[in-house]
C-alpha cells in the first residue's frame, strides 16, 4: 500500500509567520497575548497558551487590557481593534498575513473612491470580518452561488470584488460569472492565496487517485473544511480529522493509495505523526 502526501499541505507562509511570531515573542519574557486564536488549530494555540500567550476573545477582553503585548493573528483584523490599541497605548505586533493586508488597502481604496465593495467569503470567518472593518463604504459578504444570484447591487453603482484568501477557488469564479452574466460593472481582484490554490489543486489531484484520503486540520479551519469538502467530492472514503486520536482507520487489503493533505494551520510534526501511524499499522 502506498501513502502519498499531496504536494502542497501544511502551514503556509503567512501562517507560519504568526505562530513563528508568537513564539518568539513568549521567549522574551513579556506578557504575551493574541487577539484572537493566532490560526485554526487548537493544539498550536494550546502549546502556545502553555508557553504563556493567553488569547484574548474579542474587543471587550482588548478594552479591559492595561499592559502586555498583543500580537495580531494571521487573519487579520478589523481597522478600529489597531484604534484601540493606539489608544491605550499598548505594545501590538501585527502578524497579519500580507496577503490579506493587501485586501485591507484594496477595499479601503475602493470605497474612498465611490465602489461598492463584495466580499466572497464567509461573513462568520475572522478573515473577512477583518477585510470587512477596512471598507470605507458599503459591503455585502457573499459565500454561495444562490446568493449571487440574488444579489442586485445599487443602481450604476461599479462594484469592486475580492475574496477571502482561503475561499474555494472554482466556487470564487462561478459567482464571479454570475456578476458578469448579469451585466454588473464589476473591478474583481482574484485575492485567493496562490497557496491556497496550490493546497486545493493538489489535494483534488490526490484525491481522484486515492482510495483513501486523510484530511489533517482544525475543527474551526476554514480552508481545511473546503479541502474536506472537495477531497470528498473526489473520494468516497475520505476522513475529516483534527489529531491522531480521532484517525480512526479500517483499511480493507484492496486499499491501494492512502492520500493525505493537511490545512495551512497544521503543523508538520502532526502530518508526520498521522504518515507514520499509517505506515506502521497498515
Amino acid at each position: 500500500m502506498e501513502i502519498r502526501l499531496a504536494k502542497c499541505a501544511g502551514f503556509c507562509f503567512g501562517v507560519k509567520r504568526a505562530v513563528d511570531t508568537v513564539y518568539e515573542q513568549v521567549e522574551t519574557g513579556k506578557t504575551i497575548y493574541t487577539y484572537g486564536p493566532i490560526v485554526h488549530n487548537e493544539e498550536v494555540v494550546r502549546d502556545l497558551e502553555e508557553k504563556g500567550a493567553a488569547v484574548l476573545e474579542g474587543e471587550e477582553a482588548l478594552n479591559s487590557l492595561d499592559n502586555g503585548c498583543v500580537v495580531i493573528r494571521a487573519h487579520g483584523v478589523p481597522e478600529k481593534i489597531h484604534h484601540i490599541l493606539a489608544q491605550k497605548n499598548l505594545e501590538c505586533i501585527d502578524a497579519t498575513c500580507p496577503f490579506v493586508k493587501k485586501i485591507h488597502k484594496i477595499v479601503g481604496k475602493a470605497g474612498r473612491e465611490g465602489e461598492y465593495t463584495v466580499i466572497i467569503g464567509d461573513p462568520h470567518h475572522p478573515e473577512v470580518e477583518g477585510i470587512v472593518g477596512w471598507c470605507k463604504g458599503p459591503v455585502t459578504v457573499l459565500e454561495t452561488e444562490e446568493e449571487a444570484e440574488s444579489f442586485v447591487p445599487p443602481y450604476g453603482k461599479k462594484m469592486c470584488v475580492v475574496s477571502q484568501t482561503t475561499f474555494n477557488y472554482n466556487k470564487f469564479h462561478s459567482i464571479v460569472e454570475i456578476f458578469q452574466k448579469k451585466g454588473y460593472n464589476v473591478n474583481v481582484v482574484n485575492t485567493i492565496c496562490n497557496a491556497t490554490e496550490e493546497r486545493q489543486s493538489s489535494a483534488r489531484e490526490l484525491a481522484r487517485e486515492a482510495d483513501v484520503m486523510i484530511v489533517i486540520g482544525g475543527k474551526h479551519s476554514s480552508n481545511t473544511r473546503k479541502l474536506y469538502e472537495i477531497c470528498s467530492g473526489e473520494c468516497a472514503h475520505t476522513y475529516y480529522i483534527q489529531t491522531l486520536d480521532d484517525l480512526h482507520l479500517e483499511l480493507p487489503k484492496a486499499v491501494r493509495l492512502v492520500g493525505i493533505t493537511a490545512g495551512a494551520s497544521t503543523p508538520n510534526k502532526l502530518i508526520e505523526e498521522v504518515q507514520n501511524y499509517v505506515r506502521i499499522n497498515f
